[in-house]
């Protein structure tokens, strides 16, 4: 008679662990970062249909890394959590912490769930404040833990080495332009530190701006207005035509 096949639960977990790691570092990353208006999310992304960066509610998005299928079903069950409680409470009770902690019971309870395969994805909630000091910022990995990052984040592909680069460079007070150049460079340097080109084209770019008039806080930023904003940050910028370039909200 065969002896069983026995591994141990903490070999288990950590089986389960590094094929989560594994599956979110082969994605491209997303960083995230505060500028003095808001927080503005970089992701390289040349996809106009599959969006790594999503909004939530009125003052809080979204960022992932992974397998699309996975994190889309989290993104939406996030608007529906944040539209129901916003409809039988308050929309000030729609808070980053709170979805932060929905998301983190979900990731949780799949990653030790021994029937199912843990999700290949790590997240990222932001919500913009009335003031810097006010806005938070959220990273989720697979295993449903919660980390509060202040400052610049990022997640999936080479995302130590970039979260490295933004520490020693990322500070307060920042414009928009320059947040965005300093997260453009980010993902531009390769393993090896050498640095690629990004263009516009390749890049998915939004922001929680705290200065927008609506309630709702969220606009990608698109076209020439996204060219314009590089090109500042580049110091390369040409005298403006008037025109603002593509905005969704």
């Amino acid at each position: 008679m065969s002896t069983p096949f026995y591994v141990s639960p903490q070999q288990a977990m950590a089986d389960r662990a590094e094929y989560a790691r594994k599956g979110i570092a082969r994605g491209r990353s997303v960083v995230v970062l505060q500028y003095n208006d808001g927080v503005v999310f970089v992701a390289e992304n040349p996809s106009r249909a599959l969006h790594k960066v999503s909004e939530i509610y009125d003052r809080i998005a979204f960022a992932a890394v992974g397998k699309y299928n996975e994190f889309e079903n989290l993104r939406i069950g996030g608007v529906r959590y944040a539209d129901l409680r916003g409809y039988t409470y308050d929309r000030d009770d729609v808070t980053a912490r709170g979805l932060a902690n929905v998301y983190a019971q979900t990731l949780g309870t799949i990653f030790s769930s021994a029937g199912e395969k843990p999700y290949e994805v790590e997240l990222i909630v932001a919500e913009v404040g009335a003031a810097p000091e006010d806005d938070q910022i959220y990273r989720l990995p697979h295993d449903g833990s919660i980390v509060d990052e202040h400052g610049s984040v990022a997640v999936g592909g080479n995302a130590d080495q970039i979260s490295s680069y933004l520490d020693q460079r990322h500070r307060d007070g920042m414009t928009l332009s320059e947040a965005l150049k300093l997260a453009v460079e980010s993902l531009a340097r390769d393993t090896n530190g050498s640095e690629r080109t990004l263009t516009a084209e390749q890049l998915e770019v939004a922001v929680l701006d705290r200065k927008r008039p609506q309630q709702r806080k969220f606009k990608r930023l698109l076209g020439r207005q996204l060219q314009r904003l590089l090109d500042e940050g580049s110091g390369s910028a040409e005298p403006s035509e008037g025109s603002e370039g593509s905005e969704e909200e």
